[in-house]
């Protein structure tokens, strides 16, 4: 074995079997010229920024502090005019970011997705450009994911960075009826999300997933553009048998909505819009015949309770743009069904099914705005 690793007629696809951490640089009649192959790091870690000029340099000090030094640094500039991805390869040389540059922007669905295409770790970590991790932000992740390994995604402790005595959540709540929310977004930091658990869903601001069910369930749906896409390709994970897992020693301070606004028109259309779409397209059949009614008719009620209020026009558009395009959602659904392996009762577990649920989750959010 050893004599014939060294044959000089050796093909170069027998050098690779019999000398996997090796590739072949040179080939010219029986010479081979051999060479380290580079190392895949252990973590992708994605960062979509659009015009984020302003964060983007305290996001990668932060990353450049990580105790965890095995991951890599894709930027995506979705298509950005503030230049806040000038010059990013001379000052932050150590970690070498791959920077990618979009002509406009794609969305944060799209980009995302290219981003974890060219990502090369076991593990892709999305973050938001206006998120700014503690340093063993990575190491807690990946230490949960080794000492869980039924878990396949994982969900930070995120903290207000403008507000740090409230938490921006602790992993995302799905409702029977279609809704979602952060858990324990505005809740005192000193008194709610200490506890580690399964969670439904990741809020993708600060994320970590096995990349390739990442690529398996086909990344982000890019029809979403923004909003609610993380909820939504939670839920396919899920269909296919991942769990969610909340680390709350994971600790993230996210501005949130930095280039769009927590209440602008653009996230109340796409966040309304797309929680149709994931109903839809993500719920099994049992229960989506059983929860449809109700689905319905938390439409038509948040459709009425905004009938005088400023944003009517906006959350009537995204209703109806949302059920105009069912036909095409039903086809994506019958795709999405195809690779369940999940029961129907596994995916129903971590859903919250007390019924005015929504409502109390949204009078706690609000007590301290």
């Amino acid at each position: 074995m050893v004599q014939k690793m060294f044959n000089p007629l050796l093909t170069i696809t027998e050098i690779r079997v019999f000398l996997p951490s090796a590739w072949v640089l040179y080939c010219q009649g029986t010479q081979r010229i051999i060479q380290p192959m580079p190392i895949s790091p252990l973590v992708s870690v994605v960062i979509v920024t659009w015009n984020s000029k302003r964060y983007l340099s305290t996001c990668l000090d932060a990353l450049l502090a990580q105790t965890n030094k095995d991951f890599e640094i894709i930027i995506m500039d979705n298509g950005s005019t503030d230049e806040g991805v000038l010059d990013l390869e001379g000052k932050y040389s150590d970690l070498k970011p791959v920077i990618k540059k979009l002509n406009k922007n794609l969305g944060f669905a799209v980009a995302n997705n290219i981003g974890a295409r060219l990502a090369r770790g076991k593990y892709l970590a999305l973050l938001n450009a206006d998120a700014f991790p503690e340093p063993d932000w990575l190491e807690q992740l990946i230490r949960t994911a080794h000492d869980n390994p039924e878990f396949t995604f994982f969900a930070s402790r995120q903290i207000q960075a403008n507000n740090p005595e409230l938490l921006d959540g602790t992993g995302d709540a799905y409702h029977v009826s279609g809704l979602a929310w952060r858990q324990n977004y505005n809740h005192l930091t000193s008194k709610y999300g200490m506890q580690s658990g399964e969670v439904f869903s990741a809020c993708a601001a600060a994320a970590l997933y096995v990349r390739d069910d990442f690529i398996k369930v086909g990344g982000f749906d890019e029809d979403y553009f923004s909003y609610f896409e993380d909820v939504d390709l939670s839920f396919r994970l899920r269909l296919i048998g991942g769990r969610c897992f909340y680390v709350p020693q994971a600790v993230v301070h996210h501005v949130g909505s930095a280039s769009t606004g927590k209440a602008s028109d653009f996230s109340f259309y796409y966040g309304h819009r797309n929680l149709v779409w994931t109903f839809f397209k993500d719920m099994p059949t049992t229960l989506f015949w059983i929860y449809l009614p109700l689905h319905m008719l938390m439409n038509i009620y948040l459709s009425a309770s905004f009938l005088f209020m400023k944003k009517r026009s906006i959350v009537l558009k995204s209703k109806i743009d949302a059920f105009y395009a069912l036909p095409a959602i039903l086809r994506k659904r019958k795709q999405v069904q195809q690779l369940r392996t999940a029961s129907s009762g596994d995916i129903h577990r971590v859903m919250i099914k007390e019924l005015f649920a929504p409502h109390w989750a949204s009078r706690e959010r609000n007590k301290r705005n």
